[in-house]
């Protein structure tokens, strides 16, 4: 009985890896390119490689989502429109509570919705865990300490948008 339960643990654990990826790459025809020229500044370290994980245990709105884990080395993917061109552009910036980055559900989708409509979407892969944030401390008066490494990383890119608007 024991030998059935350890091999029930050692085949569930083998299952749960097949799921997990080296790091997120974007689909075939978009280009990832650095932010930052050289070493990050501020580099902090993280608990482990970077990696991207499929979700299919929380699906939302009933399937599996991908997520990204310890981005150490933020990245910005160019998503253009395909057909009209508005001229507009947006940078999306994927939730995950500055410990992970859905990636599809809040990034990669949002991208193809956007470029739908004529706008050019520049999709942001930041740093997370982004270090010293903390949603349980009472370290301000609203509770929360700026995440500095999030912040540094998009101030960054937008300002590469902004640099390279005629691009």
């Amino acid at each position: 009985m024991n030998r059935l339960f350890l091999g029930f643990f050692v085949f569930s654990g083998v299952l749960s890896l097949g799921t997990q990826t080296a790091s997120w790459q974007p689909s075939p025809g978009h280009t990832q390119l650095p932010i930052w020229p050289g070493a990050v500044p501020d580099a902090q370290s993280v608990p482990g490689p970077e990696f991207a994980t499929t979700k299919g245990n929380k699906p939302v709105a009933g399937r599996p989502w991908l997520e990204v884990d310890n981005v150490s080395r933020p990245t910005m993917t160019v998503y253009s429109p395909e057909g009209k061109n508005t001229g507009t552009a947006v940078v999306v910036f994927p939730g995950g509570g500055y410990v992970r980055l859905a990636i599809d559900l809040e990034g990669t989708e949002v991208c193809d919705w956007l470029t739908s409509a004529g706008i050019t979407c520049v999709l942001l892969k930041y740093r997370v865990p982004s270090l010293p944030y903390d949603w349980h401390c009472d370290c301000r008066p609203n509770g929360l300490v700026i995440s500095t490494l999030a912040l540094e990383d998009a101030q960054r890119t937008i300002g590469l948008v902004r640099f390279h608007t005629k691009e």
